[in-house]
């Protein structure tokens, strides 16, 4: 039972246990509020910082929106830009491709004219080799057809002569030597140089063991080569007695004669193996020369001659001295009397300008009626004139 205020409730009656079950929810409802009101007020204790983040959250979402923002403005500047370095890089690309092809076009073309030209002196070359080989053709005629002269002894004889002749012809004067000279004694010589006495004129024969020196040559075997060196001394030494008996005339020519070889491989050939027919040579008084050597024998004869004919012209050069100095003294002395001339002739000069003074003044003292001034002077002065003198 329940005492409130002065009435009893009892505690099984459904009224009071509906107020007390109301008055119980009520007080539950009380307490759940209180306990709502102070969770409120721990949320929003809580909640406080959790504000403040989500505020600074959210500005710096908004800052990330303007980054965006700018990055995507960037973005597109950078796009720009690349597109336009790009642009341009294709063009500078452009341009240099196109420098680089007129390049190799003008490398192309100027390869191509260089090869053309390559070409066109290879032509040339062929050409000159061409040529070329025509004259060793030719040249090789020529060799046989020279062989063909030589081997014979009356052709070799004409072409030894013609040499010599060429090797006289550019060393002498052409009046210091005759060719085909005809001697005394009815023996014609290849050439006769006119030296003066001593020595006198001297004769050149040519001569060709070409046979000899052939088998010398062709020799094998020392048999062989015993054979052609006797062949070489036979032929070489008849030369020498030929030419010493012939062309050797006391009286007419030199104390000696010269023996042209028209070879310098015999003329080598003598004086390296065959010193004994040289020596002999010597002693016959027939000296052995090459086209070389008979070149500085001739030149060493030229000066002879020069000096022959200075001799000769030494007689008429003092004649024309002693008339170049009469002339000469003739001159002088016709100068001094022309210097006398002068002289004279100034002296007249003087002379005349000192009677034309003392005419004028006479003429002067007429003009004024001096006649009083004139008396002193009366006696007009005799000028004496000069006699002219026969030139000489």
């Amino acid at each position: 039972m329940i005492n409130l205020n002065g009435q009893t409730y009892a505690l099984n009656d459904p009224a009071v246990l509906a107020a007390l079950i109301g008055a119980a929810i009520v007080l539950l409802i009380l307490v759940l509020l209180v306990l709502a009101v102070r969770a409120a007020g721990r949320s929003a204790r809580l909640a406080e910082p959790l504000a403040y983040q989500l505020s600074a959250m959210g500005q710096r979402v908004q800052s990330l929106s303007d980054g965006q923002q700018q990055l995507s403005g960037g973005l597109t500047h950078v796009s720009e830009a690349l597109a336009a370095s790009q642009a341009q890089m294709i063009r500078l690309m452009e341009a240099r491709l196109a420098q680089v092809a007129e390049a190799m076009n003008e490398n192309l073309q100027g390869s191509a004219r260089r090869t053309a030209h390559s070409l066109g002196e290879l032509q040339q070359r062929l050409s000159a080799i061409d040529k070329a080989q025509e004259n060793i053709v030719k040249l090789s005629g020529d060799v046989l057809g020279l062989q063909d002269i030589l081997s014979n002894k009356q052709t070799r004889g004409a072409f030894g002569e013609i040499q010599l002749n060429d090797i006289v012809l550019k060393a002498l004067p052409s009046d210091s030597y005759t060719m085909q000279a005809t001697l005394s004694n009815g023996r014609r010589a290849d050439c006769l140089i006119h030296l003066p006495n001593p020595p006198g004129p001297i004769v050149i024969d040519s001569k060709f063991p070409l046979e000899a020196y052939e088998a010398l040559r062709r020799a094998e075997t020392p048999d062989q080569l015993q054979r052609a060196a006797q062949q070489m001394r036979l032929s070489v030494r008849a030369h020498i007695r030929a030419i010493s008996e012939k062309y050797i005339i006391e009286g007419e020519t030199a104390d000696g004669a010269l023996m042209f070889l028209p070879s310098e491989a015999v003329y080598a050939e003598l004086h390296a193996n065959f010193p004994d027919v040289v020596r002999e040579g010597f002693a016959n008084r027939v000296w052995i020369v090459s086209p070389t050597t008979c070149m500085a024998t001739l030149n060493t004869m030229r000066a002879i001659l020069k000096d022959a004919r200075m001799r000769e012209q030494a007689g008429a050069i003092r004649r024309e001295l002693s008339l170049l100095y009469a002339d000469v003294d003739r001159l002088s002395t016709r100068v001094g009397n022309l210097d006398r001339h002068f002289s004279q002739a100034a002296k007249d000069v003087e002379e005349i300008k000192i009677s034309a003074e003392k005419a004028g003044k006479r003429a002067r003292r007429l003009d004024n009626f001096d006649f009083e001034e004139l008396a002193p002077d009366a006696e007009p002065e005799d000028v004496p004139l000069p006699i002219p003198r026969p030139a000489e």
